[in-house]
């Protein structure tokens, strides 16, 4: 947690930042980002000369310090630190230093310098090992790029990812991956998760959920894992490349695999064929993970409606097929495709066997009786176990969009199976997530999240048949019959009480009650006015 003092100099360099002209979030954070990263330069496992050092050149003013971090530090790590395997100095391709005054380039490093004491007095008084003020503050910062609204982008709310990474239960013994990772708020999550999971020392934040202080439990083989190669994501945005990158190094994750990459395009595959041949090459993968599949999916991907079939991978053929062109004779597909159709089938085909997956959907995923959508969770329920349907109340993601969604759980049994499932699929309707559904979003008293956690942990637990509850099961034949339709409330029981309603002659006779008392108490101040 941040002390109010950290959360106010952090608001300060922010103000400033816009004072300044940098006043779109994502731009702003992207410039933090580079700032933090010369920071923190002199830190890492490498060799730094004295003139690329915060330290030596931060005692500088006006244009020399300006020109020095501009011409000299900036292109040293966009250009040369990049050959040296650092991963966010390859992200930074393209980049532009647009901190364009010396008097605004001075106060944001005064702020940063005064940010990092209150962090280290902090570390030092608390003792908090793995618990990584740094990343607090990124996330910080972050909640601002919600504002941007760049291309339709909106964070997925920290404690949502929070629960979602308990359901999935991810550890240290595979890949974790987020397919279009924005920010890497999941994977950060899951991190944070795994933390938790192996310390010995926790508290519980405020929306009454476990965080982990000190992973004291973790093996060194585990850190090194969790540094370096358990989490990878990919994004079409380059920006969102750079800050997810920071992000997760900001939590201690020295090394991200974070690549600028649409996951729905054919360099998909490309990119996992090098990363085989090169993991093949250099065979130094102490946890035998394969670098084509993965152990775990967190992720929200945009569900942005149709995009251009023209951009979209060959291999993602199942659930719009390619068919020949009778003039051309070329392989195509409609003009236009459903992006959270193929990102789910991108999903099953990423996932190793036993793999599991937690993703939000749009939750006309679940129900619309097009053909394409009910060929999409037919492969669902064959390919892999849809385990669970958490229907997540409409206005979670406020004040960004009402869009009605929901968490699916599932785990892969085997790609292109035409066995269905046998287990039934357990629905839970989350009616809040413990803030107001409105545009403010305020927090409330209650914390139901640990409820739903302990719910999905105890789903094996008695019949759960009454579908009258908040939670129930609903054998898969049932499903198959509806068309694989998931939406909860096709399958809940409601209850309907009658209203009990008073008699006109009682409502009448408690009217004039009221008028004689209004009546008298008229007479009353009418007397004490004479």
């Amino acid at each position: 947690m941040l002390t109010t003092e950290i959360k106010n100099k952090v608001q300060n360099l922010w103000d400033r930042l816009w004072a300044g002209g940098l006043s779109n979030p994502i731009t702003a954070i992207e410039q933090i980002s580079y700032l933090l990263f010369m920071k923190r330069l002199e830190n890492f496992d490498i060799k730094v000369k004295k003139e690329y050092k915060w330290s030596v050149y931060s005692e500088n003013n006006g244009e020399k310090l300006f020109n020095h971090v501009k011409d000299k530090v900036f292109e040293y790590i966009k250009n040369d630190l990049a050959k040296e395997d650092e991963p966010f100095a390859k992200a930074m391709k393209n980049s532009v230093f647009l901190i364009d005054t010396p008097s605004l380039l001075k106060d944001s490093m005064g702020f940063i310098d005064s940010i990092y004491l209150e962090i280290e007095e902090q570390e030092e008084k608390n003792k908090q090992y793995f618990q990584d003020i740094q990343g607090d503050i990124y996330e910080y910062l972050l909640r601002h790029t919600s504002e941007a609204g760049k291309n339709g982008q909106f964070r997925t709310p920290r404690h949502i990812i929070q629960m979602m990474a308990e359901i999935l239960d991810p550890d240290t013994d595979g890949r974790i991956c987020d397919l279009a990772c924005g920010s890497s708020g999941f994977l950060v999550g899951a991190y944070q998760y795994i933390i938790t999971k192996y310390s010995k020392k926790t508290v519980k934040d405020e929306n009454g959920l476990a965080k982990g202080l000190d992973g004291e439990n973790l093996e060194d083989e585990q850190k090194t894992a969790l540094k370096e190669n358990i989490f990878y994501g990919f994004d079409i945005d380059q920006t969102m490349v750079r800050i997810s990158m920071m992000n997760l190094m900001m939590h201690g994750i020295t090394h991200p695999n974070i690549a600028h990459l649409d996951t729905l395009s054919s360099r998909y595959e490309i990119f996992e064929r090098e990363k085989s041949l090169e993991k093949n090459k250099k065979e130094k993968d102490n946890f035998k993970l394969s670098a084509e599949k993965y152990k775990y999916i967190l992720a929200n991907p945009p569900f942005t409606g149709k995009i251009n079939s023209a951009t979209v991978s060959e291999n993602l053929d199942r659930v719009y097929p390619l068919t020949e062109d009778k003039k051309t004779k070329k392989l195509k597909r409609q003009k236009t495709v459903q992006s959270e159709l193929l990102f789910l089938e991108r999903m099953i085909y990423m996932l190793e066997e036993g793999g599991r997956a937690c993703v939000i959907v749009p939750e006309g995923l679940l129900f619309n009786s097009s053909s394409t959508h009910q060929k999409t969770r037919k492969i669902l329920m064959e390919d892999c176990d849809l385990q669970g349907v958490i229907s997540l109340p409409s206005g979670v993601f406020q004040p960004y969009t009402g869009v009605k969604t929901s968490i699916i759980v599932f785990e892969k049994r085997k790609y292109k199976s035409e066995t269905p499932q046998e287990i039934p699929v357990w629905f839970y309707n989350m009616k809040s997530d413990g803030y107001s559904l409105d545009t403010n979003r305020k927090k409330l008293k209650a914390n139901p999240l640990p409820k739903t956690i302990k719910s999905w942990q105890g789903r094996f637990k008695g019949k759960q048949t009454n579908r009258k509850l908040q939670h129930f099961i609903v054998p898969f034949k049932e499903i198959e019959n509806n068309k694989y339709e998931l939406n909860l409330n096709k399958y809940k029981e409601f209850e309907y009480e009658a209203e009990e309603y008073r008699l006109p002659k009682d409502i009448l006779d408690n009217l004039r009650e009221l008028e004689d008392e209004i009546l008298k108490g008229l007479d009353v101040l009418q007397k004490n006015e004479g």
